[in-house]
């Protein structure tokens, strides 16, 4: 369907569904919609990250398959498994134990559903299942394709320039006026269809700072999310983030902000977990915070970043 990305309703307007969860996009792009906020991705949007290229060097996004390790959050550890074929002339692989959620990955809107209000777009659980007949799988942002507008907000940097660093081991929150500050700081702005890039420096400190102990400790069962009670605001329906962390939540959640996983997949935002330490940093290590080097396009096929 068409969008006319100068006209979109504001988070006070959502939903435009009646009965739909408040602050959601459902029924935004149509009531069988399964791309959300990707929609935001046009054509012309592609033509205008393109044209940021100045000097065509590629960064990769993603962390190896193994990594992190231990993998987190009780899943199991990849098994990879090389095959000798017709004498020693040639090689196959195969993997065993591979969760796809294990290491970097965008979430499909079926990897949580609301308690309440179920899955994005009101998708029901009969309805997800395996194969082309399910619903809200990933395989259908892969299909259309990511490539727009990135931006980065460096906020371990900006914070460090204020004085001040975040915890790695707590549940402290990075808060919206926090990203705000830090988006000044840059001198960046963001648009519908961008993708916002979060690097907390959390992953630096878990990949070089990190002891073993403390590692197995995050490598743990998953952790229950607490009931949300109030509270917190959404951006609007242009919400699609990306960030250098374990997930989109401040983990263990409090009961006052909940899980943040909730409040993005479910009214029909996309997120992406990052989990590579040169991705972002290499960004944020070019110097001065200047606009030209915190814009670039963020594509997901094969997991780069190009400027």
């Amino acid at each position: 369907m068409t969008i006319d990305l100068s006209n979109l309703p504001s988070y006070d307007q959502l939903p435009v569904k009646e009965g739909a969860p408040e602050g959601s996009a459902w029924g935004l792009f149509g009531d069988d919609d399964e791309l959300g906020c990707l929609n935001l991705i046009t054509p012309e949007k592609v033509v205008e990250a393109a044209k940021l290229v100045r000097r065509g060097a590629v960064f990769p996004l993603n962390l190896r398959l193994d990594e992190p390790s231990p993998p987190m959050h009780g899943r199991g550890a990849l098994k990879h498994h090389l095959l000798d074929m017709g004498g020693g002339v040639a090689r196959d692989d195969y993997l065993d134990s591979f969760y796809l959620q294990a290491s970097t990955q965008w979430d499909g809107f079926r990897h949580i559903r609301h308690p309440r209000d179920g899955f994005y777009n009101g998708v029901t659980n009969e309805e997800i299942v395996a194969g082309d007949q399910g619903k809200l799988g990933v395989e259908t942002f892969a299909r259309k394709g990511i490539a727009t507008r990135g931006v980065l907000l460096d906020v371990d940097r900006f914070l460090r320039e204020q004085g001040t660093t975040l915890e790695m081991e707590s549940s402290e929150l990075i808060t919206k006026d926090q990203l705000e500050a830090c988006l000044a700081w840059e001198k960046a702005d963001v648009r519908p269809g961008d993708i916002l890039v979060i690097r907390t420096g959390w992953l630096r400190w878990y990949l070089e700072d990190a002891t073993a102990g403390q590692r197995e400790k995050m490598a743990g069962d998953p952790v229950e999310p607490a009931p949300r009670r109030g509270g917190g605001r959404q951006p609007g329906p242009g919400r699609m983030a990306a960030h250098s962390g374990a997930g989109m939540d401040a983990l263990p959640p409090a009961a006052a902000t909940g899980h943040a996983h909730r409040r993005v997949l479910v009214p029909g935002g996309t997120g992406r977990r990052l989990r590579e330490r040169r991705r972002v940093r290499v960004h944020a290590d070019l110097g001065a915070p200047e606009p030209a080097r915190r814009r670039w396009i963020a594509s997901q096929r094969p997991g780069h970043q190009v400027r």
